[in-house]
C-alpha cells in the first residue's frame, strides 16, 4: 500500500529554515519528477524537459543527437521542449547546469496516462491488499517479461496545495514488478505493445474511493457555478477542521502501530491492516481538486499520447452532476497539458450487486453515473469501454471486478480503433434512435460493426413502457442492426430501457464480442 507519513516533517521544516537564515542554499540542478532512469518518452511529439536550478543559470539538456539550452527565470525554474523523435532506444539524457545528471536508459515510444480510482489502482497480484489480484494472477505474473513496458506509478498525496514533486519511480514490467503494479494499466500497455512493438509508458496516478471533483483544479472548479456547491462544501469542511496537539499526536500514535502491523501481518503472509482515517478535509481524497494538487499537477505537460480513466463508484451520491465533472476534468487536463484535445479513453462502470436485479428497468445504483458516461462521449476525441458485463461471476456484489484483462483488451480496442487508425470494432453497440411501430419500438444502433448478436441464449435486459410510464420486461429480437422490442399488454409503448439496473442481465453484443451500453429513451 502506498503511504506517505509525516514523521519528521516538522524537525525536518526547522532544520531546513536554520540552514536557509545562516547562508543562501546553493541551488543545484534538478528534475521534475518524471524524468528518471529507465523512463519513456513520447515519440512523434515535442518533449517537454523541465526542472530548476539558480536563477539566472544556464542549463543544456542533451538527448541522443538533440541538444537545446535555457537560462532559468528569477525563480529558478527553467524548462525546454525537445524536437520529436521516433521511437527508439535505449538513449542518455543529461543535464548540464553548474552540476550534471545523467539519465539511463531512456526509450521513446507510446505514454499514457492511467487514472481514476481502486478499479485503475487494482494491481495485478494480491500481495498485501485483500481486494486485489486478477484472475489467473499467478499466470500473469510469471509471464510478465516485458523490459520495454515501463511503469511510472505516483504517491499517494492528496494535500490543499499545489505540488511541483509527486514521489514514484519508473519500473520495467517483470514477474518481480508487476504484482504491485495496476491491472487495467498493465493489461491495456501489453496489447499496445504486442500490437506495435514500441516501448510503452504508464503513468498511474489513482486513489482508492476518489471522486471525480478531486481530480480536478481549483481554477476549473471555481469557475464552474454547477460545481459551487462542491468547493462550498469544502470550504465549509476546512473552516470547521480544528485539530487539537492532542488529536495529531493521537492520529500520529495509530500510524506508526498502524505500520508495526502492517509490517507483522505482511511476514505473516496475512492481509495488511486498514489504516487509520486521518480526519484532516485537506487530506480526504473525497474533496475537490486534493489530487489533482498532489497527484496531477506535478506531472504536467510530460508528454503523452492520451489518458486512460476508471473512475465512477464514489461519484454514485452526486450523479446528477457527474456528467458535467468529468466534461470539466477533460476540458481541465487537456488545458494544462496544452497537447490540444489529446485522447481521453474511459471505463464505464461494470455491474455491480449480490445477484442479477429482477425488477424491470428500476435505474438503481449505479446506472445513472453510467448514463452520464455514455452522454460523455459527445466529447470529442473520446472513446469509452463497456463492462457490464464484467463483474465477477463468482461474486458479483465484488466492487472490484477481477477480469481486468478484458478492461485492458477493450481499453486498447478503443486505442487501436480511435488514435492509431487501426481498422477494428472498438465500441459496442451505442443506441442511436427509436421509432415507434404500433405496439412494438424499433431500436438502430451505431457501431454495430459486422452485426448485432445475443449471447447465450435469446435477448434479455430489455424493458418497454406505455403511456403510464410502468415499464415491463420485454422480448426483444434481432432484425439486421436494429432491435425490435415488445411487450405483452403495452399496445402503445412510448419508451424502452435497456441494462437500466445496478446488475442487469444482459447479453447483446455486436459480432467483435463487444456489449451494448445500457440506455433509455425517457427523462423521467
Amino acid at each position: 500500500m502506498k503511504f506517505t507519513s509525516p514523521k519528521f516533517a516538522g524537525l525536518a521544516l526547522v532544520i531546513l529554515l536554520s540552514i536557509g537564515l545562516s547562508k543562501p542554499i546553493f541551488a543545484v540542478v534538478s528534475l521534475a519528477s518524471p524524468f528518471q532512469d529507465h523512463m519513456v518518452l513520447q515519440r512523434e511529439r515535442a518533449i517537454p524537459v523541465w526542472g530548476k536550478a539558480s536563477p539566472g543559470e544556464s542549463v543544456v539538456v542533451r538527448l541522443g543527437s538533440q541538444e537545446q539550452s535555457v537560462v532559468t527565470g528569477k525563480d529558478g525554474k527553467w524548462m525546454v521542449r525537445l524536437n520529436p523523435a521516433k521511437a527508439g532506444g535505449p538513449f542518455q539524457m543529461t543535464v548540464k547546469g553548474e552540476n550534471t545528471l545523467t539519465l539511463s536508459d531512456v526509450f521513446i515510444g507510446e505514454v499514457w496516462l492511467c487514472s481514476g480510482q481502486s478499479n485503475m489502482d487494482m494491481t495485478v497480484a494480491r500481495e498485501d491488499r485483500y481486494w486485489c489480484g486478477v484472475i489467473n494472477e499467478k499466470e500473469e505474473v510469471a509471464n510478465a517479461n516485458y523490459p520495454e513496458i515501463r511503469v511510472f506509478d505516483t504517491a499517494f498525496t492528496p494535500t490543499d496545495e499545489l505540488q511541483e514533486k509527486v514521489e514514484g519511480k519508473w519500473e520495467l514490467v517483470s514477474p518481480a514488478t508487476v504484482g504491485h503494479l495496476s491491472a487495467a494499466a498493465y493489461f491495456f500497455g501489453r496489447e499496445l505493445y504486442l500490437k506495435s512493438k514500441v516501448p510503452i509508458g504508464l503513468i498511474t496516478t489513482a486513489y482508492g474511493a476518489s471522486t471525480a471533483e478531486a481530480w480536478i483544479s481549483k481554477p476549473s472548479m471555481e469557475s464552474n457555478p454547477n460545481l459551487k456547491f462542491m468547493m462550498d462544501g469544502y470550504l465549509k469542511k476546512k473552516a470547521e477542521y480544528l485539530p487539537s496537539l492532542k488529536d495529531l499526536l493521537t492520529y500520529q500514535e495509530q500510524v506508526e502501530k498502524w505500520k508495526v502491523e502492517a509490517a507483522k501481518a505482511k511476514a505473516d503472509g496475512k492481509d495488511e491492516p486498514r489504516a487509520p482515517k486521518n480526519r484532516d478535509p485537506r487530506v480526504d481524497q473525497h474533496n475537490p481538486c486534493v489530487l489533482y494538487n498532489g497527484m496531477v499537477a506535478p506531472l504536467v505537460p510530460y508528454a503523452i499520447r492520451g489518458a486512460i480513466w476508471y473512475q465512477g463508484e464514489s461519484n454514485q451520491n452526486s450523479q446528477q452532476v457527474y456528467r458535467e465533472l468529468m466534461e470539466t476534468l477533460i476540458a481541465d487536463w487537456r488545458a494544462a497539458w496544452g497537447q490540444g484535445e489529446f485522447p481521453f479513453l474511459y471505463v464505464q462502470l461494470a455491474n455491480y450487486g449480490k445477484a442479477y436485479d429482477t425488477e424491470a428497468a428500476a435505474g438503481k445504483g449505479l446506472t445513472y453515473v453510467r448514463e452520464s458516461q455514455l452522454q460523455n462521449l459527445s466529447v470529442r476525441n473520446t472513446a469509452m469501454a463497456v463492462a457490464i458485463d464484467n463483474a465477477d461471476p463468482q461474486d458479483m456484489g465484488n466492487i472490484h471486478p477481477k477480469n481486468k484483462q478484458e478492461i485492458g483488451h477493450r481499453l486498447a480496442l478503443a486505442a487501436m480503433g480511435k488514435v492509431y487508425g487501426e481498422n477494428v470494432d472498438y465500441s459496442g453497440p451505442i443506441f442511436d434512435y427509436y421509432l415507434v411501430e404500433g405496439d412494438k419500438i424499433r431500436v438502430k444502433f451505431e457501431a454495430t460493426g459486422k452485426g448485432l448478436m445475443a449471447k447465450d441464449g435469446p435477448l434479455t435486459g430489455f424493458a418497454i413502457a406505455g403511456p403510464d410510464k410502468v415499464f415491463v420486461a420485454a422480448e426483444a429480437k434481432i432484425e439486421g442492426n436494429t432491435i425490435l422490442v415488445a411487450a405483452p399488454g403495452v399496445t402503445s409503448p412510448v419508451a424502452v430501457r435497456y441494462g437500466w439496473n445496478a446488475n442487469p442481465k444482459v447479453n447483446l453484443y455486436n459480432k467483435a464480442n463487444l456489449p451494448a451500453s445500457p440506455f433509455r429513451t425517457d427523462n423521467w
